[in-house]
């Protein structure tokens, strides 16, 4: 049966297939193999993988890798120094980039977790005009960090 668009439309042997397209001067080129019965296409395979790579490039060019920036810091940081990472991480965040902002402790500071903790909020609040805080503190081992991604342009 062929459809309004002249398709071929309906259940056809195999071999009465790849006759109907050897008679084109076409290729039978199965769309998806795995499907009962299966599901195939007369058409110029040569033109349909170009068409094909033509697509995933196109695709991959207009493609975007986020890339995950760290600050590292310690719990005893000075404000000048924390002004400067605010202002690295919001270089970061206006990229395009999620940075993770972590804190690590080392020996007696580890009785001071609460500080890390201040410290953190401090500097996600410093950075809300261009980001979002995906993750609240969290302590894993020495360190506890958050996440900050880029705020969505609207």
């Amino acid at each position: 049966m062929i459809g309004a668009d002249g398709v071929m439309v309906g259940i056809v042997t195999s071999e009465a297939a790849l006759a109907m397209a050897e008679e084109q001067e076409l290729d039978l080129v199965k769309i998806s193999p795995n499907a009962v019965p299966p599901v195939c296409k007369i058409l110029d395979y040569g033109k349909f993988r170009f068409d094909q790579l033509k697509k995933e490039k196109e695709a991959k060019k207009n493609q975007r890798v986020v890339e995950i920036k760290e600050i590292r810091m310690s719990p005893g940081i000075d404000t000048n120094d924390l002004n400067t990472k605010m202002r690295n991480a919001c270089k970061f965040l206006t990229d395009g980039n999620r940075v993770k902002v972590t804190v690590r402790f080392r020996g007696r500071e580890m009785a001071h977790t609460d500080i890390g903790e201040q410290l953190l909020i401090r500097f996600a609040e410093g950075c809300t005009e261009v980001s979002n805080l995906d993750k609240k503190p969290k302590l894993e081992g020495r360190n506890m960090s958050i996440f900050l991604s880029p705020k969505t342009a609207k």
